[in-house]
């Protein structure tokens, strides 16, 4: 049975509620993550290595996670980010409904995705039905694979996982949660600068496998090329994304895009050219997170793959350091037929990043062009500083500024800030890190979202439904 949403922006105010209260008191350092693919229901509340919450939306409650396996305290600067992408590995046996992995599974991974990204079956993806639990977990889905499962076939479990970036004064430190494995597992800080504090945000630059920039089918390839001579892209809008060939030959491999034409894509060499059988879709690079902070204008890029970390060098510089109370929100999802246009993309290609700074400063990074542009927004008056989090809705940037309790949207495709709601209840002292987060509830063409605020220096948790359009 449908929900019935009749919620009216003019006669109905927005109401507060209370939740219940996160175990710990919030401070600084401490930050949110939350899983906006709207696969799983929960956040992270990261208050330090071995003190880390889950809260279930569904059930209001919270409970504490497995250490992070990151050495040190948590300072200022401290920042996460989800990623959906989950643990890998090669198949041992298999049939066209079971995977036999090689991970050890304590949890049911019921109703997420499993990707066979080589081998046998490459490019398919399956909803999982059941595992059995214990080492050497097997994989049931619910629609069988083309053809049965290989020790060929190598599967990528879109489970996600939740990475924490530990900033501190004398050593820094980063790891991911493993959700399906339950696990912690420590990553490269090589590149990083070894004292990183103030304020920090860590931003990937993920799709849902579900949804995809442009799709197409390839007209012709060399090695290095893709050619889809229906296309009409501008020049150089692809760069940094990525492609995927999601059937006919070369089926599975993804590749960063490093060049574009009108109809064409440059990327590093294929393992198997594509042909005319081949199609492609382009999503975001789900192979980058991106680091800013410590009070500078410097951006890290950190490779998944390689696990390794470079220096962005933008060929127009940011005009300001990203001070506390900053954001940074990539922004992939914007309705507005400008930003979907496939031949001059939007989408994708920017990270929105308030200054902070008791300054009302926007930026956005261009990903494509590796630059800054500063934007005029209307009305560009509020000032944001410590305290202020944000985080991405689709055509909005949701902002709680500081802890005054005072919400607004940004609406990304008009430029323009408005205001949200107040949340009344008395505020604490505003502290450094991230503690807003967005959730939503989909029920066939009902779609409600809620934005959820923890409080400043104290335990309380609020949340308020949004009305889904201004």
């Amino acid at each position: 049975m449908g929900i019935a949403f009749n919620l009216k922006k003019v006669l109905d105010r927005k109401e507060w509620e209370m939740m219940t209260p996160s175990p710990i008191t919030n401070a600084t350092a401490h930050f949110t993550i939350t899983d906006p693919s709207g696969e799983d229901k929960s956040i992270m509340l990261v208050a330090g290595a071995s003190s880390i919450y889950r809260y279930d939306a569904h059930q209001d409650g919270w409970q504490q996670l497995p250490n992070s396996g990151i050495a040190g305290t948590f300072g200022a600067g401290s920042c996460g980010t989800f990623h959906c992408n989950g643990a890998s590995g090669t198949a041992t046996a298999g049939t066209t409904t079971t995977i036999a992995t090689n991970l050890t599974l304590n949890r049911s991974i019921k109703g997420y995705k499993v990707r066979i990204t080589a081998g046998t079956n490459a490019g398919e993806e399956r909803i999982i039905s059941s595992n059995t639990l214990g080492s050497n977990s097997v994989l049931t889905v619910t629609t069988p694979f083309s053809s049965a499962i290989t020790t060929s076939s190598v599967y990528l479990l879109l489970t996600g996982r939740y990475w924490f970036f530990n900033a501190g004064t004398s050593a820094v430190g980063f790891s991911y949660y493993e959700r399906a494995l339950n696990t912690s597992t420590s990553r490269s800080v090589t590149g990083l600068q070894v004292s990183f504090g103030t304020e920090g945000r860590l931003c990937a630059t993920w799709n849902n496998s579900d949804y995809s920039f442009s799709t197409g089918t390839v007209s012709s390839a060399t090695a290095t090329t893709l050619v889809s001579s229906s296309k009409t892209w501008t020049s150089s809008q692809w760069i940094n994304y990525q492609v995927r060939i999601i059937s006919g030959t070369g089926v599975g491999q993804l590749r960063t895009i490093t060049a574009n034409t009108a109809n064409s894509l440059t990327v590093a060499t294929w393992t198997t050219n594509p042909d005319t059988t081949s199609v492609f879709a382009i999503s975001g690079n789900e192979d980058n997170l991106y680091l800013f902070g410590n009070n500078s204008t410097t951006v890290y890029k950190y490779s998944i793959s390689g696990n390794s970390w470079t220096t962005l060098s933008p060929s127009v510089a940011r005009g300001g350091a990203f001070a506390v109370g900053g954001g940074a929100n990539w922004v992939s999802n914007v309705s507005d037929s400008i930003w979907t246009n496939e031949s001059a993309i939007i989408n994708g290609r920017r990270i929105y990043s308030f200054r902070g700074g008791a300054s009302a400063v926007l930026d956005y990074y261009d990903i494509p062009s590796n630059s800054w542009v500063s934007l005029t927004y209307s009305p560009q008056m509020d000032t944001f500083t410590t305290g202020s989090c944000y985080d991405y809705d689709e055509d909005y940037i949701m902002i709680s500024k500081e802890n005054t309790g005072r919400l607004f949207r940004y609406i990304i495709s008009e430029n323009r800030l408005i205001p949200f709601s107040t949340l009344v209840y008395p505020n604490g002292v505003a502290t450094v890190g991230d503690k807003m987060f967005t959730k939503v509830l989909i029920d066939g063409e009902t779609i409600i979202r809620w934005v959820y605020v923890l409080g400043h220096t104290n335990t309380l948790l609020f949340r308020c439904m949004m009305i889904d359009k201004d």
